[in-house]
């Protein structure tokens, strides 16, 4: 078995990618992808997108190193910066997919918001008449309770039940009587 001393500089580096040595491959890949795998993991993505991230950084390494230019930064930093960039543009198309794919559900989305837009405020006019129609004390109980916010013992003091849970069964009866209403004038007005 044939021990090769670890390569320590920067020209040991390139000229090995230029002569395309395996052990030179070998231990860029140990130093270098661990760098890679975490930012590509830490933003969305898995271990595979991470290896390939990083093999596509090495095939740019070994163009550009092979065309004859020159780093002017360690290898190490300039695969992590190739990694990050390719990572970037990936992470942008995504993005750009997803808007894509957004737009279209909004799009359908608006056409159904159009439709219960329609059917809310026809519930909403219903729903005025109804409490209208319902007449005192019940409508005013309900008020009280669902849109100004008053507790059961409030309500029970303010209309003279004996305890809060008198005004509770009150208000319960109003609520059933006021979704009778509702439900029949909102069945009578889609005739």
């Amino acid at each position: 078995m044939v021990v090769r001393p670890l390569v320590k500089s920067e020209e040991e580096l390139i000229d090995g990618i230029r002569s395309g040595d395996d052990h030179v491959l070998k231990l860029l890949y140990a130093r270098c992808y661990p760098a890679v795998l975490r930012l590509v993991t830490q933003n969305s993505g898995t271990e595979t997108e991470a290896e390939d991230m990083f093999q596509d950084a090495m095939v740019v390494l070994h163009r550009n190193v092979g065309n004859g230019m020159e780093l002017s930064c360690q290898v190490k930093t300039y695969l992590y910066s190739v990694s990050r960039r390719l990572w970037l543009k990936e992470l942008s198309k995504r993005k750009h997919a997803v808007r894509a794919k957004d737009s279209e559900m909004f799009i359908e989305l608006s056409a159904d918001a159009q439709n219960d837009i329609g059917r809310s405020e026809k519930q909403y006019e219903v729903m005025s008449e109804s409490l209208s129609a319902l007449g005192e004390p019940c409508a005013e109980l309900l008020k009280q309770f669902y849109l100004e916010d008053h507790s059961m013992t409030d309500i029970a003091e303010s209309f003279g039940y004996t305890n809060a849970d008198n005004a509770k069964n009150q208000k319960y009866k109003c609520l059933q009587r006021l979704k009778k209403i509702f439900f029949q004038r909102l069945n009578n007005s889609d005739e």
